[in-house]
């Protein structure tokens, strides 16, 4: 059974963050195949169905962003699955704005969710679809930044994003992460960004 989980924090005062957008693209694809997220399992929100013919296990972790770990180690002893089956859909500042990157492992990341399950499971191996959203300019503190309300702009890259990785999510699922991250990493990686 493939786990994809997304990555935010829970709650309305965090809904239209940066740091919320493995939530939006989680959500993006539940309403793809009609599978509601709602069911507190795991420290999670969960909803099961079926995405691009395969059976899945769509989450929401409910813990706070560097917890995350707990989570995703629950849900894939739950349901029996390994890091090999698992997909985590997660914000990237290290990326601008619009980007997307598929990678099947890499410990080289700044941020705290995915620390938290690298720890958790003791592994990097396990697949992660990164979006985006890096800030134009200089920003004091990081986590002021990904914490903080959306402008109207920024929504909207970060709607297309949720459909850009929905899109990836189904590739990897029929096609393989190879052939996914030839399709949706053809951008070369900025001067400074982080290639993970």
């Amino acid at each position: 059974m493939r786990v994809i989980v997304g990555l935010g924090n829970p709650g309305p005062d965090y809904e239209w963050t940066p740091h919320n957008l493995g939530f939006l693209a989680v959500d993006t694809l539940a309403g793809r195949a009609g599978i509601r997220i709602t069911r507190p399992e795991s420290k999670a929100l969960v909803g099961l169905g079926k995405v691009a013919g395969q059976e899945v296990v769509l989450a929401k972790p409910q813990t706070m962003m560097n917890l995350s770990g707990v989570s995703v180690r629950m849900l894939l002893e739950r349901y029996e699955s390994g890091p090999a089956d698992l997909l985590v859909l997660i914000d990237e500042a290290d990326l601008p704005w619009g980007m997307l990157r598929i990678r099947d492992r890499g410990r080289n990341s700044t941020h705290n969710g995915l620390q938290s399950i690298i720890s958790a499971l003791g592994t990097d191996e396990f697949v992660r679809v990164r979006l985006g959203v890096q800030p134009e300019k200089l920003w004091g503190d990081r986590k002021e930044y990904v914490l903080r309300t959306m402008g109207r702009e920024e929504r909207e890259i970060a709607e297309e994003m949720a459909v850009e990785a929905a899109d990836a999510v189904e590739m990897i699922l029929t096609e393989g992460t190879e052939k996914a991250m030839s399709r949706f990493n053809r951008k070369a990686t900025p001067e400074g960004a982080d290639p993970e």
